[in-house]
């Protein structure tokens, strides 16, 4: 098999060809890295609530600006990406990212932490948006849903690691340490990522024009379609991520008084998303986002309720379930705006990823009133609600015309 060449695309890379494989490779470690950075620290929020003297709800700040500050920085350097390079833009941020987690376990205070978690979103933000759009540019849209599947599986991988990791080394020593030690995996990542990372072929620069963004994110919105997709994203991952804030410190408390190291290895259920997100990214391509996404939903739904009952066994089962759904939804969700976009010569993917992130900024703030207020039966109230708007979102989505491929 050898990569599709046509007179508009000289170069897209194919499933099963070596291109294909260093792409795929270099874009898993990339998802693999932010996802640990981004999430390990939601393994040391009830560390961080003890060190500093602060509530869970604020103690999750140090979740909820890392994302804001990627929700923020998505749309600009994507756009400055389209300057620099795509490859040049996610190796700068890999890099800096992985300093900047370093640093932080340096942080004298809570708000020196926070500043820098910040920053580091910033960083991330390099990636994300620009990943998307690499795939896009780079692979044959017959092999996009299976490439895209492999991205979000590093993301699941990344935030199993970062979170196993984090309480691995909180056991041990204290999280100064595990902040550390995720710094070092991340920088590692970086490395594997410049090695394996192809070159563009098909990415053709363009000068920063603040009006003709401005339009091209501003005529996003005027697709019904993509505005859909956007809220999708919002509401999966203010779910989400409130789900795996949260359930540590209902882990930790009574009837269950779990130690530390055990709620850590529960996180391993986290591979349930990388198994879900590649399985979606093929059915994709066979079936359809259509009837995709809305089974993606329900799944997700089923998890949050499954989660309900003071039973170990059953809140575990109810956890792969929901982070199965959610990877599955994300991963069909992101891979549905790029064609949607494309038709509509807009920036999809850096809107629909701000949306997503700003949805665990927001969401998982919100998601700590939910717990404040009602413990654990309060946050499932809180997250079925937005799980359930995905699902009715999604039955929307198969009544509009689909796009036509590129």
């Amino acid at each position: 098999m050898t990569a599709a060449t046509t007179q508009d695309t000289p170069l897209r890379h194919l499933q099963g060809t070596p291109g294909f494989r260093r792409i795929t490779s270099a874009l898993f470690a990339s998802g693999l890295a932010t996802f640990t950075t981004l999430y390990c620290v939601q393994a040391l929020l009830p560390a961080l609530s003890t060190r500093f003297g602060v509530t869970p709800a604020e103690s999750s700040l140090a979740v909820s600006v890392a994302t804001a500050g990627l929700a923020l920085g998505v749309i600009p350097l994507t756009a400055l990406s389209g300057v620099v390079g795509r490859t040049s833009m996610m190796t700068t941020a890999l890099f800096a990212a992985a300093l900047l987690g370093i640093a932080q376990a340096l942080s004298p205070t809570f708000a020196v932490l926070l500043v820098l978690r910040a920053l580091q979103g910033i960083a991330l933000a390099g990636l994300q948006a620009t990943a998307m759009s690499y795939l896009a540019e780079e692979i044959d849209r017959r092999s996009l849903g299976y490439a895209m599947g492999l991205f979000i599986a590093g993301n699941g991988i990344g935030g199993m690691a970062g979170r196993l990791i984090g309480s691995l080394v909180l056991d041990l020593t204290n999280w100064r340490w595990a902040l550390a030690v995720v710094g070092f995996v991340a920088l590692l990542c970086a490395v594997v990522f410049r090695v394996n990372i192809v070159p563009s072929a098909n990415f053709v620069p363009s000068p920063p024009r603040v009006r003709h963004l401005a339009g091209a994110v501003g005529r996003s919105f005027t697709d019904s379609g993509l505005v859909r997709l956007f809220a999708c994203g919002f509401l999966l991952m203010g779910c989400f991520v409130t789900v795996y804030n949260y359930l540590g410190f209902r882990l930790l408390n009574p009837p269950f008084a779990l130690a530390p190291v055990v709620v850590g290895l529960i996180f391993v259920v986290y591979l349930a998303g990388s198994v879900s997100s590649t399985v979606a990214g093929r059915l994709v391509d066979v079936l359809g986002r259509p009837r995709m996404l809305p089974a993606a939903a329900a799944i997700t739904l089923a998890g949050i309720a499954l989660m309900l009952p003071s039973n170990i066994v059953v809140v575990v089962i109810g956890l792969v379930v929901t982070t199965a759904g959610f990877f599955a939804a994300h991963s069909v969700a992101s891979g549905w705006v790029g064609p949607r976009a494309a038709t509509l010569r807009v920036q999809g993917a850096a809107v629909y990823l701000f949306c997503y992130y700003l949805g665990s900024s927001v969401g998982g703030t919100v998601g700590g009133l939910a717990y404040s207020a009602g413990g654990w039966p309060g946050v499932s109230l809180y997250a079925g609600t937005l799980v359930a708007g995905v699902l009715v979102l999604a039955f929307t989505l198969r009544k509009l015309p689909q796009a036509k491929p590129r």
